[in-house]
């Protein structure tokens, strides 16, 4: 399968899943969980870092899969943090030769950040997915994360 075709029925799978539910948290539960399935040799660390209602501009870990995640995150800081900051998805081919990462797992090579927003479009948290393989993601992974993430929270 290609890897637009896996994408295609992950977010089949997502939506049949999560039809009628309305909590945000069990929807990101699913999100990571059933991404993380569909590609267990790509994806390493599959999760969501939630804005924090009570620190103005700081995400909090949210719903993941994967080994120990940063818990808290600054807007602008890292890759997840100018995702929020920027409010647009961030690929990054070698999160090494980037000045601002956040080592979390030392494993971690390339990632993608897709930004989340509500239904009255204010963001809500980011979707991170780091890999261990280089250059892992491109505009076919930010495409077909925009439109899961789109049709799930927004």
């Amino acid at each position: 399968m290609t890897k637009q075709s896996v994408y295609e029925t992950v977010e089949g799978q997502i939506l049949a899943v999560l039809e009628g539910e309305t909590n945000t948290g069990a929807k990101m539960a699913t999100v990571s969980c059933l991404l993380q399935q569909a590609f267990p040799k790509t994806f390493y660390w599959t999760g969501f870092y939630v804005c924090d209602q009570k620190v103005n501009d700081e995400l909090v870990v949210g719903p993941y899969q994967g080994t120990l995640g940063c818990l808290r995150i600054k807007f602008g800081r890292g890759v997840c943090g100018t995702a929020a900051a920027e409010k647009q998805t961030q690929i990054v081919k070698d999160v090494h030769a980037i000045s601002n990462h956040i080592a979390c797992d030392a494993k971690s090579v390339s990632e993608i950040v897709v930004p989340v927003f509500d239904t009255q479009g204010a963001l809500i948290a980011v979707l991170d997915i780091d890999s261990t393989e280089p250059s892992a993601f491109d505009g076919i992974d930010q495409n077909c994360l925009e439109s899961i993430v789109k049709a799930v929270f927004a």
